[in-house]
């Protein structure tokens, strides 16, 4: 201490510097509440407007004298906010004393509506009285037409979905009439035949190139034919609908199966030459039915072999090896063939979609042995009972059966048990 109690002259300078400094830190505190880059509020327990910052005040469009001891908390809120706030808020912030984080709106002078996230906290007094309740109110505009922006978003990415799903049906709609357009409505009763066939499709959302076909030649001759154009889509159904119609016209000519095959041949090899060759395997007959029996004469070009299942339960191929693609060189050798239809006898024409199914958990080729196998165990009671028997073996399958599948099934209807005076008593 210096003369008469007085402090020394640099221990007056130090605390002049400490109380400019606390003044300093007083004015920036202050400063930084009013001008915060959020709202801030107190108020009484009954809701009324204490105290308030110039952030708050200036969204709001308001002065400090119009708000602070006149307004309630409420009084900023828009109709559906103040509902929120009795119903939710209130009670929330008095039974836990604090609310955090919650999206309502404000309402400015101007009548616009401003969206802002909500803290409200209680401050007790030393005896846990309840006095004042101090609210944070951030800025959510940006917030709010970010989540405006990405529901917008979401509901044009659904209603894409919905459109996408409603132009996929009308597609496969489409794709499915035109698939029929490719294939017989029914087949024809046939004198003397029992017939029976199958289309499997892979996709809806694609055309197959499998196509079959069963006509009148006149005089007592029928003919018949089944294929498998290279590819799908519309490309595919182009070559179908080519194959077919030369199949049927060049049959009219001249039925001879090799002579009708080679002219497809001629067609698409014309047709589809250059850059995009398109090519299809098929098989080409003629049924000459007989007092007791049907004469089968055909020809294949490139396709599996026809089985026939015999009215003793045997199943065999009939073999037409060497046969060549359709429409893939300029000349080519087509293998004919012949056989007789028994009564109890069936013929069997596939598209390779059976037979290169993949099948257990290696996913091997189902092949032609297990074809011939799974005819042979099927009770010999006509082309539709087998086909029925292949259209379940195909949806066994599963999605092992990854291509189109045509079955075309003609035989000879077996003759009925003839009645003996037994088993009619």
């Amino acid at each position: 201490m210096g003369r008469g109690g007085q402090r020394p002259d640099g221990e007056q300078d130090m605390e002049a510097t400490n109380v400019a400094f606390a003044v300093l830190l007083e004015d920036s505190a202050e400063e930084l509440y009013d001008q915060a880059p959020c709202g801030y509020l107190s108020t009484l327990m009954d809701g009324t407007i204490a105290k308030i910052n110039a952030t708050l005040l200036e969204w709001l469009g308001l002065s400090r004298q119009q708000v602070v001891g006149r307004m309630r908390f409420t009084d900023l809120l828009t109709v559906g906010g103040k509902l929120y706030h009795e119903t939710h808020f209130a009670p929330l912030l008095q039974m836990n004393g604090e609310v955090g984080g919650i999206a309502l709106d404000i309402k400015a002078t101007d009548g616009q509506r401003m969206p802002v996230l909500v803290t409200s906290k209680v401050k007790s007094s030393d005896d846990c009285e309840p006095m004042l309740i101090r609210t944070t109110i951030f800025d959510a505009r940006d917030r709010r037409a970010y989540e405006t922006e990405l529901l917008r978003g979401r509901r044009e990415a659904e209603e894409a979905r919905r459109q996408a799903e409603v132009d996929r049906k009308r597609l496969q709609e489409a794709l499915a009439v035109l698939q029929q357009s490719l294939l017989p409505a029914e087949l024809p009763t046939v004198p003397g035949l029992e017939t029976g066939s199958h289309y499997h499709t892979a996709s809806p959302d694609l055309l197959g190139g499998d196509f079959y076909d069963l006509f009148p030649l006149g005089a007592d001759r029928w003919a018949f034919f089944l294929g498998d154009v290279c590819g799908k889509g519309p490309q595919a159904a182009a070559v179908t609908s080519l194959a077919r119609y030369t199949l049927r016209a060049a049959a009219l000519h001249d039925p001879d199966p090799v002579t009708v095959l080679t002219t497809l041949n001629t067609v698409l090899h014309e047709r589809y030459t250059g850059s995009d060759p398109r090519y299809c395997t098929a098989v080409f007959g003629v049924l000459h039915p007989g007092s007791d029996h049907v004469g089968v004469h055909l020809a294949s070009g490139g396709h599996p072999s026809a089985l026939i299942q015999r009215a003793d339960g045997t199943a065999h191929y009939l073999p037409t090896p060497d046969g060549m693609l359709i429409g893939a060189l300029p000349q080519a050798q087509f293998t004919p063939a012949r056989t007789r239809l028994s009564p109890g006898d069936t013929l069997l024409l596939y598209t390779d979609g059976l037979t290169e199914a993949r099948t257990g958990p290696q996913r091997e080729l189902y092949g032609e042995d297990a074809l011939r196998a799974f005819t042979s165990e099927q009770p010999a009671t006509g082309p539709q009972a087998l086909i029925t028997a292949l259209t379940g073996l195909l949806a066994g399958f599963g999605d092992g059966l990854d291509d189109d599948t045509a079955l075309l099934a003609l035989g000879v209807p077996a003759p009925l048990p003839t009645l003996t005076s037994e088993d009619l008593t």
